[in-house]
This record gives C-alpha cells, structure tokens and sequence, in this order.
C-alpha cells in the first residue's frame, strides 16, 4: 500500500505557500508582470533574452557564428592571452538581462541572485564539475558599507549552494578603492583596477593549488576579473576560471555601460 505522507506533506506545503503567494504574487525577473512562478520571465520578455550556446571559443566563451573546428581560439585569446583559464557567461548583456543586472545591482533585487545563478550553472557546466572552490569578485568595504551587499557575493553564494561547492567570500579582498568603472575606456579600466586585490595571508590556505571559480555579475572589457585572476595566482592558487551571468560581446561595448564593480 501507498504510503500517503508524501501526498499529505506536499499538500501542507502548497497550502502554507497560498498566504505567501497572495500577499507577494511571483513577478517576471525582467519587468515585475505578474507569472505564474518565481523566477521566470514573462512571455514579452523572454523573447530579449540572448542564452550564449555553443559554439563559442574554448578560452573567452565568446560565441562563434558557426563551428570553427576543435580548439579553434577567437582573435581576442591568441592576441591578449588571459591570466584565467577560462571564461563563460549565462546571456548577452542586452535587453531583460541587462535590466536584471541592474536590478540586482542597483535596485536591491537580491531575490533575483538564485534564478540568475541556475542559468549560470547551465553556462559554466565544465567549470563547476572541476572547481574547488567559489570567490566573487570582492567590493571595497567603504563601497560594501554604502551598498551592504555584493552583487558578486549574492551570485557566487547561490552557485556554490546550486553547484556543491565551498564557497570563499573572503578569498581575496579589494585594497584600493577604484572609481567606477561606467564611462571608463578599456585602457582607463585597466589601470583602475591595478594591484587594486590581494589575497590576505589568512585567506591563501583557502585557495592554495586549489582551481578557482571566480564569479561575477558582467564581463565586459575584463579588466576586473583579469586583475582578480592575477592576484589570486599571486596568492598561490593553481588555476583560475571565471563564470559571470552576463558578457558584453566584442564590438558591443561602450564605454558608458553599466559594467563589473
């Protein structure tokens, strides 16, 4: 016979869900209609969602048009080589994701972090199953203090739960405080966010010869999360990748955009 305290059980939980659900009613991720389930997006918005897919190159996860044969690099790996191994991101930093960017970034949005994080857990597959260990990509603390979260930390937090991993927010700390680097060019964000992170001496048994999963929430020129990369090796990890929710693609960018803090 059946046992019936599953159905019962399941039962209790979808009635003690009404109140929430009538009182907070799930909206879209992108523009707040309301939806059937949290987390999803509406049928308006999720047509100006860009997914990247394969094919893309094996370094800088940037999408090809067409297959371009095993190992084939993009013109950006071969002519500026990273100091991470590799690179991958959910969605294209365009229409609904960039509003949920923002949205969790500038809006308090944090509800959004663990719905971003499962399509970053789709992106970053190859990564995940190889990683030791989670870091975001850190806030300086007087920026942490106006702000009271990290985007970063909200998205790499949920990873490490999605994908089973430690998780070591305090890995690796920012020094200096950058400006912002909205309105910066490439160069001009290069140099701002130079010797800008180091890894404290309590903090190198966390990543020491261990392979890094460094999270954030866009990449777009990679000057933040190149800077990050070398300054964990600095501080004795072995390898590093990098997984964000959203990348600003090659010939995309401009220098007013929104970008990684």
């Amino acid at each position: 016979m059946a046992d019936p305290m599953p159905d019962i059980k399941s039962i209790a939980r979808k009635a003690l869900d009404w109140p929430a659900r009538i009182l907070f009613p799930p909206v879209c991720a992108g523009c707040r209609r309301h939806v059937s389930q949290p987390g999803v997006l509406c049928g308006a918005c999720w047509p100006k969602l860009r997914l990247l897919e394969r094919p893309w190159c094996p370094v800088m996860g940037t999408p090809f048009i067409h297959h371009m044969g095993e190992g084939f690099l993009s013109a950006e790996a071969i002519a500026d080589p990273p100091p991470f191994e590799r690179a991958r991101a959910a969605v294209a930093y365009s229409g609904v994701a960039r509003q949920m960017v923002q949205g969790l970034k500038y809006q308090d949005r944090t509800d959004l972090a663990p719905w971003m994080a499962r399509w970053m857990l789709r992106a970053g597959a190859e990564l995940i199953a190889e990683a030791d260990v989670v870091v975001p990509v850190p806030l300086h603390w007087r920026r942490f203090f106006r702000r009271q979260f990290n985007q970063s930390a909200e998205l790499a937090r949920a990873v490490s739960q999605l994908g089973g991993l430690p998780f070591a927010p305090s890995a690796i700390r920012r020094v200096k405080l950058t400006r912002q680097q909205v309105g910066l060019e490439r160069r001009e964000r290069e140099e701002n966010v130079r010797a800008a992170f180091r890894v404290p001496e309590e903090a190198e048994i966390e990543i020491a010869g261990r392979r890094v999963l460094l999270i954030d929430d866009v990449y777009t020129t990679g000057a933040t999360v190149r800077a990050v990369a070398r300054a964990l090796k600095k501080g004795g990890a072995g390898t590093v990748d990098v997984l964000t929710f959203a990348r600003v693609l090659p010939g995309d960018f401009r220098a007013d955009e929104s970008a990684t803090i």
